[in-house]
């Protein structure tokens, strides 16, 4: 697995601010004893420019992981936490070397830890994070590839679900719109069938009108028959 540039960056600053809290004592130490500082102190000029790019570096590359969702939100807010510690000794640093002479307690405890070292725990650390305090830079970066391994698992669940919903979703869609068409279907029949009642009602009233008509006429018929027969029968 290939090393991640930013705590390779972050080792190299946090070296280099050793560095300087070394050469800040050096030089002080060189003012007791009346010795010149020329060289010193341009060394840690040069030292502190170095060490104020790799902080612009170490932002940029923070801010670059964040937003390709190479690393996760909370890995994201521990290394901020880091870079902010970084940049509070850079600013100790840069008072104290302006301030000749002084020996900051900062100063001096980071010496007595003998220099920083990839495996160990760094002496410049004002706070470290529960979770990775004690871990060496390898073991950091383990813990967060499994992170965003654990992320990228999760990510996956939630997509075959999400999928898997969407097909319900079609499923039961289809399903709405041939029930749709079946009612329609069915409501265009009831309309068919209740047009031919309609018409066929017609038909009875019609039938039934005209047997009425019948029935009146043979009446009369009828009599007008009985009327006749009474008026030609011979009377006794």
């Amino acid at each position: 697995m290939a090393p991640d540039p930013w705590f390779s960056v972050y080792d190299s600053a946090c070296q280099i601010a050793q560095d300087i809290a070394e050469n800040i004592q050096q030089r002080n130490r060189y003012e007791r004893n009346g010795e010149t500082t020329v060289k010193l102190t341009v060394t840690i000029r040069a030292l502190l420019q170095n060490l104020k790019e790799k902080i612009a570096l170490l932002k940029d590359l923070l801010l670059r992981a964040l937003s390709a969702h190479q690393i996760t939100q909370l890995e994201g807010d521990r290394r901020q936490n880091l870079l902010d510690n970084l940049v509070t000794r850079e600013r100790l640093l840069l008072e104290s070397f302006k301030n000749e002479g002084a020996e900051p307690d900062l100063i001096r405890s980071s010496l007595m830890t003998g220099g920083a070292k990839r495996e160990l725990p760094n002496p410049w650390l004002f706070e470290e994070p529960e979770e990775t305090r004690g871990l060496s830079f390898d073991a950091i970066r383990q813990q967060q590839q499994k992170i965003i391994q654990e992320q990228d698992a999760g990510l996956d669940a939630l997509s075959s679900i999400i999928s898997r919903q969407k097909q319900m979703g079609q499923e039961i869609g289809n399903e709405l719109d041939e029930q749709n068409e079946i009612i329609d279907d069915l409501a265009n029949l009831i309309d068919n069938t209740d047009e031919k009642l309609r018409t066929e009602t017609r038909h009875v009233n019609l039938v039934d009108r005209k047997s009425t008509s019948c029935g009146m006429i043979m009446v009369i018929l009828l009599l007008l028959v009985a009327i006749v027969v009474v008026a030609v029968w011979p009377t006794s």
